[in-house]
């Protein structure tokens, strides 16, 4: 996965992910991509998972898998890997895409306590 045309990224705090996932969750198509264990230990509910090290696996699919013009979340541990993600999204004519600034991480300090920190 290489960006070379690196597009600036919309962010989406996880505060404001929180606001959307108590509302109406079906304008929005949510992603995660850590890795199965990481999902395992802490997630939240409504993402599909698409590991970025299983690349190769999903790809050639992402236009089958989701729909390039839905506003489609992008998480991760951190906020890193979901940016790689959201760029190569972009590259894929993905039209409204969001990165979830701080990760599943944030989400758990400042907005549910209960999804572990790992």
């Amino acid at each position: 996965m290489t960006g070379n045309n690196l597009q600036p990224i919309n962010q989406i705090t996880v505060e404001e992910l929180a606001k959307r996932l108590s509302s109406d969750k079906s304008s929005i198509q949510l992603v995660d991509v850590r890795e199965p264990q990481e999902v395992r230990t802490a997630s939240i509910e409504g993402f599909v998972n698409l590991p970025l090290s299983r690349f190769s696996e999903w790809a050639n699919d992402i236009q089958t898998r989701l729909d390039a013009d839905r506003e489609t979340l992008v998480l991760c541990h951190h906020g890193v890997r979901s940016a790689q993600m959201c760029q190569w999204l972009i590259s894929q004519g993905f039209t409204n895409v969001k990165n979830i600034t701080g990760g599943i991480d944030a989400y758990s300090i400042l907005v549910d306590p209960c999804v572990p920190q790992y």
